[in-house]
């Protein structure tokens, strides 16, 4: 089973996702999008197996931040560069296993996908 996921080391979701899995035993990586980067490619991908606005966090301070003609103004084609430009605006984590792409923790979801 091959199991990635994707978001930044101190992202409380992201602590709480990888500790459900440890506690499991899953064997994971863990793409840190601050050190190893995050590409057009990288978020378009994200965006067509998730949904873009599945995928953009508007919950975060980076999002409210924003103006309000950026904000109105995002489609599936501007929000990609925004999203390269600042990975703290991408849900997390995205979890990718076996080709399929997951987005956000709940510790029942987590047990679907590894059940």
């Amino acid at each position: 089973m091959s199991i990635t996921m994707f978001g930044i080391p101190n992202c409380d979701t992201i602590k709480k996702a990888k500790k459900w899995l440890e506690a499991q035993g899953v064997d994971y990586q863990f793409h840190d999008y601050r050190k190893q980067g995050i590409d057009a490619a990288m978020v378009t991908t994200f965006c067509q197996a998730l949904g873009w606005e599945n995928v953009l966090n508007k919950r975060g301070t980076t999002y409210r931040q924003l103006s309000q003609e950026q904000k109105n103004s995002l489609n599936e084609h501007s929000v990609i560069p925004l999203l390269v430009e600042h990975s703290a605006m991408i849900k997390r984590p995205i979890l990718l296993v076996n080709d399929q792409y997951h987005i956000g923790f709940k510790a029942d979801q987590y047990s679907a996908i590894f059940s």
